[in-house]
């Protein structure tokens, strides 16, 4: 899973960016301290993996990842090649969710690119871009197949959705309003790689004094949560400034430093959890002497599809996947206890994976 890191200049992107991954990304109290996209890549925190890996005397644990890209800071003309322009659009496009981060904050020492804390206007103000970038997009796709849509009806089924699609934008829409049940047009919509059909994540960032109660006394977080509610995104409260000091600690430290705080979970971990949710992704897990592992597939995905997580052989050859469910699993205390109570079931090809589950897969080279 990728995740694409945006929002106005000094807005506390970088900082995030760098408590995220503790990668170092440049940041400085200016705009377009970042001049490339910084990518780092975290590993999803799962406690399940730690247990099983000590049931098992596994040699290694490997969880999921999520990479995480830090785009430079967008301002009103940025599709137009204002500020850094257009390069950092492009690097939006290859991720697979947005992270949109929100100033819900008040300090005169921080500069506001607009001169005040507005979220719901710099919300705009970067969405704006979005679409007139996927415009630009749809405009060139609409001058190639106008040339064949005359003559070919192919051609001229898409050339119908691109001109739906720029109504839509036009309208100050975004492409993600337009819902079809056509598969052409779905693998269209695949292929054009809209910024506005992506799924979003606010990150409402605030200072520590609103992070006990989820900043329920912020009007801007309730503002961005309102506007999150209409538009279908996910929303999470986060102190950049403080996820940053817990990237330097310890896990007990950082446990402690939570709970001084008020906090269960840091601003990673809610990240994690909004970011499943908005895409629709659940894990499951293999485990034995050589590695406990954690697979990422998205909610649905048959037996077989998930086999191929792990290797193209395992699906095309798929004959079972032996499932025992994690609770079950470490209730048990071992595979063979589960197995002698019945808790090990054999499933085949309409298996739906579920999260959590503990699969050992069956399959022919």
């Amino acid at each position: 899973m990728k995740l694409g890191i945006v929002g106005l200049p000094n807005v506390g992107k970088s900082t995030l960016f760098n408590s995220l991954t503790k990668a170092g990304a440049e940041s400085a109290n200016y705009p377009f301290c970042t001049i490339d996209p910084n990518v780092g890549v975290v590993s999803v925190p799962d406690e399940r993996l730690d247990v099983l890996a000590k049931m098992h005397n596994s040699a290694k644990i490997v969880p999921a990842y999520i990479e995480f890209v830090d785009i430079a800071g967008l301002v009103k003309g940025a599709s137009k090649g204002e500020g850094l322009g257009n390069q950092f659009l492009a690097n939006i496009r290859e991720v697979d969710a947005i992270v949109h981060v929100v100033r819900c904050f008040e300090d005169s020492n921080i500069i506001h690119v607009d001169g005040s804390i507005d979220p719901i206007r710099d919300i705009e103000t970067i969405t704006l871009e979005l679409i007139f970038s996927d415009l630009e997009i749809l405009e060139r796709r609409i001058a190639k197949t106008t040339k064949t849509a005359r003559m070919d009806k192919t051609a001229a089924k898409e050339l119908e959705l691109l001109n739906k699609l720029k109504a839509i934008l036009e309208d100050g829409k975004q492409a993600k309003t337009y819902e079809t049940d056509d598969e052409d047009e779905q693998l269209w919509l695949k292929e054009y790689n809209l910024l506005t059909s992506k799924p979003v994540i606010f990150a409402a960032n605030v200072t520590e004094d609103d992070l006990a109660d989820d900043a329920a006394s912020n009007e801007f977080v309730n503002r961005v949560r309102q506007y999150a509610k209409e538009d279908g995104s996910e929303v999470f409260v986060i102190c950049a400034q403080i996820e940053q000091e817990i990237a330097e600690l310890d896990d007990d430290e950082k446990k402690m430093f939570l709970e001084d705080l008020g906090l269960n979970e840091s601003g990673l971990d809610k990240l994690i959890a909004a970011s499943y949710k908005l895409l629709g992704l659940i894990s499951y897990l293999t485990t034995g002497e050589t590695e406990t592992r954690a697979w990422t597939i998205n909610k649905g995905t048959k037996a077989p599809q998930a086999a191929g997580k792990i290797h193209s052989d395992f699906e095309r050859g798929f004959i079972r996947a032996e499932i025992v469910s994690y609770d079950n699993l470490v209730n048990s205390g071992s595979y063979n206890a589960a197995k002698e109570k019945g808790l090990v079931r054999s499933e085949g090809k309409e298996y739906v994976v579920q999260d959590g589950d503990v699969v050992l897969f069956r399959f022919n080279v």
